[in-house]
């Protein structure tokens, strides 16, 4: 049946809107797709999400009653969307109030917006609501005179926590009966019935408990509103539709694509779904690309990229061999541009996007979809209804095909795809390219200087800040140079003028991103393999870059002032260390980077502590004094005569660089401080040589200095608490414990001592005889291998005749043996050596030694018995 009035969706919009506003809502434009601080979610995919702030009293919002139109975005069903129901993309009506009003206000406006405003019938209108709540059916029936049994109860009224504990509470839904005609033809049929005739509209939350994370509830201090109701759905009801795709929403689209491609909408089941992905993804791309996703291989880029392959796929289906995307979009702009303005100013930006994005996909499709027909042809043959998991992986990696799609169209066809075959094939070529490199780009100074011949030198200009704008002048892709980059390639970027440094003059280059109208370039390094050519190492994070491309390069900031902290720092050094230890002293190689510097320099020897203490003394006072960073431009042979200080064996240009602070003064291209006073402080960490009359420092400044001093302290603060004694007197209670330790130490060894003494007396006494000699083979508990070569002596010393000693001593994991011979015996075939070699193998370890004493262990207590049993059994048969 359809609903007399026909409002259109723009429409129903705007009275849901003024409607809300008249009952003193402000309202609330929509939020980005992109989450605003909400890591936990990719996309935004309800209104209330924008008003988690408000309800959680974390910031103050512009009214206790809001309302907003919200773009949403929902991901799970993307697969079948192309059915009558299913969207990506949609827009929910919501109406909210922080603290102020609650359920019986809440039921109010729903029922005078959908039976007043919109003029819905109201024998057509159905609430449900929560088993537990009572409230609720009383208000419906005070308001809209809906009788007790007549409202529905359903356990799903239920809403949240959001996680393990937080805010919920019951909600009460209102379904819209469609007309038995769509039912199941059962007596009980009512809302929530599986069936078509039911169609929920609109969701009344209302947040009256916390629950904690046993499952207890309480009260809430205020309660709260959150209610959300899809435009597209509402829409269908109000102009009688039978699918969201006949709306006006859609239908434009829809017929635009329809007459494109000469088809008609409603005749064909494989033609309509093609239509309704085209319709429903398109309006998706058009959002997202507006709110700034670009297509990535991960995260909402990888989203992007998905549904728009599935949309140029879907055009294929269609006959549409030529790219159609950006006819879409400027569909999808005129029809929702005058209420979602961002879409007409990012009108280009859009249409680039997924042009470029469709451009290079569509060559993927033709070959995979060649590919993966001929394929299915195959396995049709062979009767085997399962793709192999190699084979989607090969039309994966080495043709781009996506496997979700090999999914997709295998399933039309009756196929299934061995996904943990897949899986597995991907996990092995992950282990391939890990072995070969984690990331690495050939420098190309062949072509490299073809581009500097070419376009001339890079303009740097990161002595006057770390960002700027820049033109793309060349791309290359492994030692190929290319006209354009996607994500996820690695390249190399070069501009025609940058901020970035590149590394040079012991100083590391920087890091940061190339943004560009279509694109995210992360720079991962800054290099110069060509003398005046300034290269970003690094990989297309979202969308594309393009030669002529004009990009904002933005250097990290903080990484780049921690580095210019410690190159100013390194100059600061190297002045104190030839003031204090004579201009003898040069510079032998410096590495400055954001976390420390180094320094190396030529001494013959090394720097005492009393020196060291001087050197960041002398460092520190400069810091102090904040003296002004000057840089000047001059001939090599002036500068030099000003008594500026050159890197030794370092090749300069005609025309240096000549950075002074204080009184230092050194040739540098380095990127350094405004003053003296912003390297905040300098602490030498360690000192050490590195080569012959080579010696190096490491230290650290700024805020890396402060965080060690800050680790030291704790540890200082940790020990005492730990010693139960003040800081001031840490050190003493230490040197009081040493001495503590030393003397029980002693008395450990004495007491080990007079017990292995002990022992040996009991030991000599039960020796075994064998052709007149004594053998002594047994175990005895020392606490290391000196107390038991000292039992070893003890026992020679004890026994006047003839004999064969082996102890063995369990420690810890192993077991420690010792021999001893009488020197007589070794002249009649025995041999110390030889016996602790068979004991220690029959304990899985070794033993060796001279033919009087021998040493040997294994870590096989098991065998211990049996390996001592040997010493008798080899006595025996080598005794001469």
């Amino acid at each position: 049946m359809s609903v007399e009035i026909a409002l259109t969706s723009t429409e129903i919009r705007a009275r849901f809107l003024d409607y809300f506003a008249s009952k003193g809502h402000v309202k609330v434009p929509s939020s980005s797709l992109v989450p605003r601080n909400d890591p936990t979610v990719m996309l935004t995919t309800a209104g209330m999400q924008q008003m988690i702030p408000y309800f959680l009293g974390r910031e103050t919002p512009p009214g206790s009653r809001l309302t907003s139109s919200q773009k949403c975005f929902r991901t799970t069903d993307i697969d079948i969307v192309g059915n009558e129901r299913t969207l990506t993309f949609f827009e929910m009506l919501g109406n909210f109030s922080v603290g102020d009003y609650f359920k019986r206000e809440a039921i109010t406006f729903a029922w005078e917006f959908l039976t007043q405003v919109i003029k819905l019938p109201a024998q057509r209108l159905h609430p449900t609501v929560h088993p537990e709540d009572d409230e609720a059916p009383r208000y419906w029936n005070e308001i809209a005179g809906y009788p007790d049994e007549a409202i529905v109860r359903l356990e799903d009224n239920w809403w949240g926590p959001p996680g393990a504990s937080g805010p919920c509470g019951p909600d009460s839904e209102i379904y819209y009966d469609r007309g038995v005609e769509h039912g199941c033809g059962r007596a009980d049929c009512k809302p929530g019935c599986d069936c078509e005739r039911f169609l929920e509209i609109w969701n009344l939350v209302f947040m009256q408990f916390f629950q904690d994370r046993d499952g207890g509830r309480t009260p809430l201090p205020k309660t709260n509103i959150d209610t959300g109701m899809g435009l597209e759905r509402l829409s269908m009801v109000v102009q009688g539709k039978e699918s969201v795709f006949d709306t006006d929403i859609f239908r434009a689209i829809i017929d635009h694509f329809a007459q494109l491609t000469g088809k008609t909408y409603g005749q064909e089941t494989r033609v309509d779904t093609s239509l309704r992905v085209i319709a429903d993804h398109a309006r998706a791309l058009v959002f997202l690309a507006a709110d700034g996703v670009l297509p990535s291989n991960e995260g909402r880029g990888y989203i992007f990229r998905r549904v728009l392959r599935r949309a140029v796929r879907h055009g294929k289906l269609l006959g549409l061999d030529q790219p159609f995307l950006s006819i879409a979009a400027d569909t999808v702009i005129k029809l929702m541009g005058d209420y979602y303005t961002e879409l007409r100013t990012q009108r280009d930006r859009i249409v680039d996007v997924l042009s470029l994005e469709e451009k290079k996909f569509s060559q993927t499709l033709n070959t995979g979809l060649q590919l993966l027909t001929s394929l299915l042809s195959d396995l049709r043959q062979k009767e085997i209804s399962v793709i192999p998991g190699t084979e989607v992986f090969k039309l994966y990696d080495s043709h781009g095909f996506p496997v979700e799609l090999t999914q997709e169209i295998a399933s039309e066809q009756g196929f299934t795809i061995d996904a943990a075959g897949f899986e597995q094939a991907m996990q092995q070529q992950q282990e391939r390219s890990r072995a070969a490199s984690n990331f690495a780009q050939a420098d190309h100074e062949t072509n490299l200087d073809e581009v500097l011949q070419r376009i001339g030198p890079t303009k740097f200009t990161g002595y006057q800040g770390i960002a700027g704008t820049g033109k793309v002048v060349a791309l290359f892709v492994d030692g190929r140079e290319v006209e354009s980059i996607s994500a996820p390639q690695q390249a190399l970027a070069i501009l025609d003028a940058t901020p970035f440094y590149a590394e040079s003059g012991g100083q590391i280059g920087d890091r940061g991103d190339l943004l560009a109208q279509a694109g995210v370039f992360k720079v991962q390094d800054t290099r110069r393999p060509v003398k005046g050519l300034y290269v970003h190492y690094g990989e297309i994070a979202e969308g594309y870059l393009r030669v002529g491309d004009s990009v904002q390069a933005e250097v990290i900031s903080q990484r780049r002032e921690d580095t210019m902290r410690n190159h100013s720092a390194t100059h600061l050094l190297h002045k104190a260390l030839r003031d204090l230890l004579g201009t003898q002293v040069e510079q032998r190689g410096s590495l400055v980077e954001p976390e420390r510097l180094r320094f190396d320099f030529s001494s013959q020897r090394g720097l005492t502590t009393d020196e060291l203490a001087q050197i960041d003394a002398q460092v520190n006072r400069w810091i102090r004094a904040d003296y002004p960073v000057d840089t000047t431009i001059m001939p090599i042979q002036e500068a030099l005569a000003t008594g500026a200080m050159a890197l030794f064996g370092e090749k300069y240009d005609d025309l240096v660089r000549v950075v002074s602070m204080g009184s230092s003064t050194e040739l540098c291209g380095g990127t350094h401080c405004a003053s003296t006073g912003q390297i905040g402080l300098y602490l030498t960490v360690q000192e050490t040589s590195v080569a012959a009359g080579i010696r190096r420092i490491e230290a650290l400044t700024g805020r890396a200095a402060e965080a060690y001093l800050r680790r030291r302290s704790a540890l200082v603060d940790s020990l005492a608490a730990r010693l139960q004694v003040q800081t001031d007197t840490l050190e003493a209670r230490v040197e009081q414990m040493q001495h503590e330790l030393s003397t029980l130490r002693k008395q450990v060894a004495q007491f080990m001592r007079e017990n292995a003494v002990r022992q040996v007396e009991t030991l000599v006494l039960q020796g075994q005889e064998l052709s007149g000699v004594t053998i002594i083979a047994t175990s005895v508990d020392v606490p290391d291998d000196k107390v038991l070569r000292e039992m070893g002596e003890m026992m020679r010393s004890k026994l006047k005749q003839p004999h064969v000693v082996v102890l063995a001593a369990p420690l810890e994991e192993r077991i420690a043996l010792q021999v001893n011979v009488e020197p007589s015996l070794t002249k009649r075939g025995l041999h110390a050596g030889k016996i602790a070699a068979a004991v220690g193998q029959k304990l899985g370890g070794k033993g060796g030694g001279r033919p009087d004493v021998a040493q040997g262990g294994g870590k096989n207590k098991a065998e211990l018995g049996a390996a001592l049993d040997l010493v008798t059994q080899f006595v025996r048969e080598n005794l001469q």
